[in-house]
């Protein structure tokens, strides 16, 4: 609430101060420090309640995969106790394996999804309240889960069903989660003058007419040892510093903003999802 305050009352200052300047002075307006650092203010407030709520949104889709997750193993629970209440459970061993080892695979997704959303609650630099109890809860919860499938499992195996040949170990998948999430999560960038990514076997130009109108684009077989390397999570800006700056891969245009007046300072991402969505390398021409 405090800094929706500030926001109202930096607007109405800035809209006196700027009232009072131009009336001051014949209609020539002057330079207003106050108004400028009023704006400044209002701008950063503005963008730190986006930041905000775009983390939010984040958290709850995360939280909503994990409860679609459990409510799945929950199912996936109540076939196989159907299935070996049954007297004849030899003819269903192998659909039993198969729903054991799928609640397996989405417990581990569930660990490295809670993991994931624990490391990016410490990284990140806004306060989001109840958020860490949530985790916390989550946590407890798959504890509780973890008990549940011990106990189905020694069930099953009572019933003489052989369950060693399925992947139990929790590390193992969670660590084959966390390699795909590392692939799904990577992306890469570069930039140049138009030259320079030519000569770097980056961009080439195609399409025109007798030579004319022809548009770069990101070439075939480009170089990609040239491209830097960076998490989607965790990049939300890209500093350029140029006269111009041209993006020539495909990128959502309501996913990211050129930030600068006189000169392109960077590319700031607003919503990275979208904006990797189409293509995981990010080419910039610069003047």
């Amino acid at each position: 609430m405090k800094k929706i305050g500030l926001l109202i009352i930096a607007v109405a200052l800035v809209g006196s101060s700027a009232f009072f300047t131009s009336c001051g002075n014949d209609g020539e307006k002057e330079i207003n420090p106050l108004a400028d650092s009023l704006a400044e203010v209002n701008s950063g407030l503005s963008g730190k309640l986006n930041e905000k709520e775009i983390a939010l949104q984040e958290f709850i889709s995360t939280f909503n995969e994990i409860q679609d997750n459990l409510n799945t193993i929950k199912e996936k629970e109540k076939i196989v106790t159907q299935s070996s209440g049954t007297g004849d459970v030899k003819s269903k061993e192998g659909q039993i394996k198969e729903d054991i080892q799928a609640i397996y695979d989405l417990m581990g997704r569930n660990k490295s999804r809670i993991n994931s959303l624990s490391r990016k609650l410490k990284a990140s630099n806004l306060k989001l309240e109840g958020m860490q109890t949530m985790i916390e809860n989550l946590q407890a919860s798959m504890a509780l889960k973890d008990e549940e499938i011990t106990d189905l499992k020694n069930k099953i195996e009572s019933l003489n069903i052989e369950l060693s040949t399925l992947n139990t170990d929790y590390k193992e998948i969670l660590d084959e989660s966390d390699a795909k999430t590392v692939v799904i999560k990577t992306a890469y960038y570069a930039f140049g003058t138009s030259k320079e990514l030519k000569t770097k076997n980056i961009i080439t130009k195609e399409g025109g007419f007798i030579g004319l109108g022809k548009t770069n684009k990101l070439k075939e077989d480009f170089n990609k040892e040239y491209f830097t390397k960076v998490n989607i999570d965790e990049v939300t800006s890209i500093n350029i510093g140029a006269k111009k700056a041209k993006i020539i891969t495909a990128h959502p245009s309501g996913s990211y903003k050129l930030i600068g007046e006189k000169t392109v300072e960077k590319i700031e991402i607003t919503n990275a999802e979208e904006f990797w969505s189409v293509s995981k390398y990010l080419v910039i021409i610069i003047e």
